[in-house]
């Protein structure tokens, strides 16, 4: 199951067994015990994916999912977290026994050469942009909500209070780097995890419809007072399939599919096997291959624990998020909406006393800042490791100066989504809380359909690349194809179901369907020109 024979014998496994590798970092002691709990030193990266997420999932969209659905949403969170999990894991896997990145395995996909790698880049390179203004423009929700400013310019404050947040991460993101990221986000996780555990036993929840609603699937559908809030912006779900609610739980619970291949580049800094030296030659691998003690395959643990913690994480979160919304907003008929993504949740901790207000404050600009960072540096991260992949040397001479253009150009997008919000709120559009239906579609694709398209991909690269004995087990094969096969059916289900019939073109169904096709003609189109062109020169 972890890359060593069961006849090898963990409590064996000693510094002395184990063989060794020029340029392999020996794996810690704690990666050699046959207690799987010594594991967790090793947790790291995937306490950035955790702390992202906490923010752009579990905080807002938890609530939300216990207020409209009870404790049966929790059984449909614990379920992505698994299959998200086995997707992180066999990638990660596939960088440690070989040192290279899923975007350069990408680039040899059938088709013209570089077409997937280059689709996801014109796409990262609007989506990243959107979720960049996301974070802040719900910061300047929150901000106003706070300092009783909701209804100035016609509720456009909100992009105005989110422009000096926009600032300060574009500038953290231009100064700092993966150390920084990960002890910022550590520090979150840590914070948060404590007070969740805490709020989670003084609220009291009934424990057994928690535990049903986490481990038994249930139908999901709306309450019936749904439909009848006095509140428009409510009222409005109802308008909504149930498909496409669910479906946008899906894409930011646990993370996104970009959120992933930045994981497996942040593994390079840790210099877990192989990642961070270069890629393993076929005799190299087929060495890896024969030695059941080689620290290449020791270390495939380290993301086997790192991301059990984070994805665990994610599930307590979501855990107790959902229980406040059941108990505190269920029953005031109370969901968190594109007026009101945080402040509905300060009745989670004013319940408990009136005094913690201030502590929510401050935990939820911590978390959502975090976010907002993380979010960049995902960003910078995609972006480079896209463009390494196509040409290593140009990104390995421009390392720095290609970070700078990805922070500028999320940051110039992430400014135009709170301009042109702060303009069509301030004018009286008609929708005057337009972020979450901005967000939608993009959700659908960052966090659903590549998710599906990723998990069949991972199995196509261990048998492409890789000798059968490093090939991952069966168990991680039919996980990934079952994880692919749902989160496709989700995310075209979830397209499908995202239209307005009597709206703009841009709130139909084939905006979203035909803009992604578009996209993949024009990466074949590009990629298949270039390719004919280095023929000609040949």
């Amino acid at each position: 199951m972890f890359d060593i024979p069961m006849e090898t014998s963990l409590a064996n496994m000693t510094d002395a067994s184990l063989s060794v590798s020029p340029g392999v970092k020996p794996p810690p002691a704690a990666l050699l015990s046959k207690n799987p709990l010594a594991w967790l030193t090793v947790f790291g990266p995937g306490a950035v994916i955790a702390s992202i997420t906490l923010g752009s999932g579990e905080l807002i969209f938890s609530s939300r999912g216990g207020a409209l659905f009870g404790y049966r949403i929790l059984f449909l969170f614990v379920l992505i977290s698994v299959l998200k999990w086995g997707l992180v894991f066999a990638m990660s896997r596939h960088t440690i026994l070989s040192g290279v990145h899923p975007y350069t395995r990408m680039m040899d996909l059938p088709g013209p050469r570089g077409w997937f790698p280059l689709m996801l880049l014109i796409i990262a390179s609007v989506t990243t942009p959107v979720w960049a203004g996301f974070f802040p423009g719900i910061l300047g929700n929150f901000t106003s909500w706070v300092t009783g400013t909701q209804e100035q310019f016609n509720g456009a404050i909100d992009y105005l209070w989110g422009l000096p947040f926009l600032i300060a991460v574009v500038t953290l993101s231009l100064t700092g780097g993966y150390t920084a990221l990960e002890r910022v986000q550590m520090a979150i996780v840590a914070t948060m995890m404590v007070c969740a555990i805490i709020s989670l036993i003084l609220y009291k929840p009934d424990w057994l419809e928690l535990l049903k609603g986490a481990v038994i699937p249930q139908p999901y559908t709306y309450p019936e007072w749904l439909a009848e809030s006095p509140v428009k912006q409510i009222r409005e779900i109802a308008n909504t399939s149930e498909w496409v609610e669910t479906t946008r739980y899906v894409g930011v619970i646990g993370g996104a599919g970009f959120d992933y291949l930045a994981y497996t580049a942040w593994i390079r800094e840790k210099h877990w096997g192989w990642a961070g030296i270069g890629e393993a030659s076929p005799q190299e691998l087929e060495g890896i291959a024969d030695d059941v003690h080689h620290p290449a395959r020791i270390w495939t643990r380290a993301p086997l624990a790192d991301c059990a913690i984070s994805f665990g994480l994610v599930v307590v979160f979501s855990a107790v998020f959902v229980a406040s919304g059941v108990i505190v907003l269920g029953p005031e008929h109370a969901i968190p909406t594109g007026d009101n993504f945080l402040e509905m949740q300060s009745k989670f901790v004013t319940g408990i006393h009136p005094w913690l207000k201030p502590l929510y404050i401050a935990g939820a600009y911590l978390t959502m800042f975090g976010t907002a960072y993380g979010t960049f540096e995902i960003g910078v991260t995609v972006f480079r490791e896209i463009v390494r992949a196509m040409t290593p040397q140009f990104a390995d001479r421009h390392y720095a100066r290609l970070k700078s253009i990805a922070v500028l150009w999320c940051g110039a997008g992430a400014m135009l989504v709170l301009g042109w919000s702060f303009v069509y709120t301030l004018t009286g559009g008609e929708d005057a809380r337009v972020l979450l239906k901005i967000l939608t579609p993009v959700n659908l694709f960052t966090g659903v359909l590549s998710c599906g398209l990723l998990c069949f991909i991972m199995p196509w690269m261990d048998w492409r690349f890789l000798p059968k004995k490093l090939r991952m087990p069966v168990w991680l094969v039919l996980l990934n194809v079952a994880s692919g096969a749902i989160f496709l059916g989700l995310g075209l289900k979830g397209y499908w179901d995202n239209h307005d019939a009597l709206g703009s073109f841009l709130a139909q169904r084939w905006f979203s369907i035909g803009g992604i096709l578009a996209v993949m003609l024009v990466s074949m189109m590009i990629t298949g020109a270039l390719q004919s062109c280095r023929k000609n020169v040949e």
